[in-house]
């Protein structure tokens, strides 16, 4: 059975995640996410809009992944060493250096599998910053007004 490693924060989940995971689970026989904690989405992203619980029970929702489980919030590769994965499929965007990647996991005395997936979502909303950007910059209705699908959703 060939386990896959993803990694992410997924503080906004959109149609970029699930290509990666998508692909990542392709990879082998069973995907497991790792979703970063609140204090490494802080200090990388330097926002944290959705706390790591309900970030984590989003992905462990997704069914093409097998199980999902919180990073360490010091070492990194503390949960990959448990885990022991036969590969750690890495984003498009994400910013490990492949090679230093490998060797950090040799000295750990891992055998695992790099893999750069290469796809990606390039239509629309493709990214979080994106999507903040669009949130933040969006117009606001009057205060107590309703618009759109939230009217159906109050029952108005």
């Amino acid at each position: 059975m060939t386990k896959v490693v993803a990694t992410g924060a997924f503080t906004i989940l959109h149609p970029g995640h699930i290509l990666y995971l998508r692909e990542a689970r392709k990879l082998g026989d069973e995907l497991i996410v790792i979703v970063a904690r609140d204090r490494m989405v802080e200090r990388r992203k330097l926002n944290k809009f959705i706390p790591e619980e309900q970030r984590l029970e989003v992905v462990r929702a997704l069914k093409m992944v097998d199980r999902a489980v919180l990073g360490d919030e010091k070492d990194i590769f503390k949960p990959i060493t448990e885990i022991k994965p036969d590969v750690i499929a890495l984003g498009n965007d994400q910013d490990f250096d492949e090679r230093e990647l490998k060797k950090e996991l040799e000295k750990r005395g891992l055998k695992t599998r790099v893999v750069r997936i290469k796809k990606y979502w390039d239509r629309g909303l493709h990214s979080t910053r994106e999507i903040i950007s669009r949130i933040k910059n969006a117009p606001q209705g009057k205060k107590g007004e309703r618009r759109g699908c939230e009217e159906k959703a109050h029952g108005a």
